[in-house]
């Protein structure tokens, strides 16, 4: 349960990091197509957080590589 509880903790701190620090990217993660399931029973097994959370470090990632790219193109 404790590495549920480290998973989540890890998710909403991420989640919180791109909503204050990159609002742009932020209205996108209801697209992401990695998400957490939506059925009325899902089956919440650590894997899926763990692969939603990678997800997220992704997303930022390539924000951050593309922002970077398109931010030296036009210096």
């Amino acid at each position: 349960m404790e590495k549920l509880h480290d998973l989540l903790r890890d998710i909403t701190e991420l989640t919180t990091n791109i909503e204050t620090n990159y609002p742009e990217l932020y209205k996108f993660l209801g697209e992401n197509p990695i998400t957490l399931p939506h059925n009325s029973e899902p089956d919440l097994e650590e894997g899926v957080f763990k692969d939603y959370l990678e997800s997220l470090k992704q997303l930022l990632q390539h924000h951050l590589e593309t922002h970077k790219a398109s931010t030296a193109k036009h210096q």
